[in-house]
């Protein structure tokens, strides 16, 4: 928003918008606290299983710290300090790329792919209950449609619509 928007009044949120708003962002709160705990009790935060799984559906269980980061949506500080602690833990290595020294490769361990497998289910479990199971297929689809839009505009590249990003199978993609 330019600083000559902010100057004018603001479009104030109706009702209907100011509870849709405030909805969304008590429900998805939850929905993330809730998935949060569930995994937590099996010894792993939310933002891990992001990591692991990126790197588990990856060629060759690795991607790119750059790459990683845009997947996870953490800056690239973050996420080294993120991978710091999985390594730690002996889920995950770094190790640099041959063809270009200055780059470096997350990778998932044997105990990260062993960790990601067994969690799977449970989250699986988790997610189903806390949020599939409550909406129905139409619903689904449209959550897919609005959140692919929103992320298409916030996301790296922002400002495309959806269908017309880049990789989507749109007039760019």
């Amino acid at each position: 928003m330019s600083s000559s928007e902010v100057s004018r009044s603001p479009r104030w949120l109706t009702e209907t918008e100011q509870s849709a708003w405030r909805t969304f962002i008590t429900g998805s709160r939850r929905l993330l606290d809730r998935l949060e705990a569930d995994l937590k009790a099996h010894g792993v935060a939310h933002d891990d299983y992001g990591v692991l799984v990126a790197l588990s559906e990856s060629e060759g269980d690795r991607l790119r710290m750059a790459e990683l980061a845009e997947v996870a949506v953490e800056s690239r500080s973050r996420l080294s300090h993120h991978i710091g602690r999985l390594e730690s833990r002996g889920l995950v290595a770094r190790e640099t790329c041959p063809d270009d020294r200055r780059g470096t490769w997350a990778v998932l361990t044997p105990e990260g792919r062993a960790t990601i497998e067994a969690l799977a289910p449970h989250h699986v479990s988790s997610v189903r209950e806390h949020f599939l199971d409550q909406v129905t297929p139409e619903e689904l689809a449209t959550l897919a449609r609005v959140f692919g839009r929103i992320d298409g505009a916030l996301g790296p590249g922002g400002g495309c619509i959806a269908d017309s990003c880049p990789g989507t199978g749109g007039p760019t993609g």
